[in-house]
């Protein structure tokens, strides 16, 4: 992925006909993937708290997910995904307001900054791509996730990379197209995996980070304990 890039993405929770669904609409099944991601953070959840979310992907190397531009509500989130080491550690010391670290490797500033792994988890993907009807061609195409994480959740994505915040809102669009055209209903909601991870598995940081902004937009679709998935 190229570096900076916008992230805009819907989640939803697929149903056992979502990939036939996909087929039919032209979509193209890109492959089939498993790995393991591994979330790192203070004790303090001090960069989840600050919407950042910092992953090592097995065989992929680091990602820092950042907040994209304030305003974009409702069903979608809005992320800039850092990926080169040396700007991911420049983040991290911005958030955690720690200087004199350089711009070494990341694993190289997890313990002066005090972060430390807080999930890990392994999921099975399909991979999926398609254009939609009536659009250019010469468009990113949309990504379509469906996600099986080994703690027994699964979820969707549909997912627009764009370069510029002016692109979001058309992204937008045709992930409120598509999303329809699967079935998903206007007002579904799913959270990350992650958030659902922390729920089963770390409930104290999971009641942490729903008290964070609570007059906010909760991060990654945390929801109200009663209303999250189980």
């Amino acid at each position: 992925m190229a570096q900076g890039l916008i992230e805009v993405e819907r989640k939803f929770l697929p149903g056992p006909g979502t990939e036939e669904r996909l087929q039919e609409l032209g979509g193209t099944l890109e492959h089939r993937v498993t790995f393991r991601d591994t979330y790192y953070d203070t004790p303090e959840l001090s960069l989840m708290r600050a919407d950042h979310w910092l992953r090592r992907r097995e065989d992929s190397g680091w990602e820092l997910k950042c907040p994209g531009a304030a305003g974009v509500l409702g069903h979608h989130t809005e992320y800039k995904e850092l990926t080169a080491e040396p700007t991911i550690v420049a983040q991290l010391c911005k958030v955690l307001g720690a200087d004199g670290l350089g711009a070494g490797d990341v694993a190289a500033v997890l313990g002066p900054l005090g972060l430390q792994e807080v999930a890990s988890f392994v999921t099975k993907r399909s991979a999926w791509k398609l254009v939609l009807l009536g659009t250019d061609e010469e468009e990113p195409q949309l990504r379509v996730d469906l996600d099986t994480a080994d703690f027994g959740y699964a979820v969707g994505e549909v997912e627009a990379l764009v370069h510029e915040e002016a692109e979001v809102p058309t992204a937008l669009e045709k992930i409120h197209r598509l999303s329809s055209m699967l079935g998903v209903p206007a007002q579904e909601t799913a959270p990350a995996k992650l958030i659902v991870y922390l729920q089963r598995f770390r409930p104290q940081d999971y009641q942490r980070l729903l008290e964070v902004n609570s007059s906010k937009q909760r991060p990654q679709g945390i929801e109200d304990p009663d209303n999250c998935l189980g």
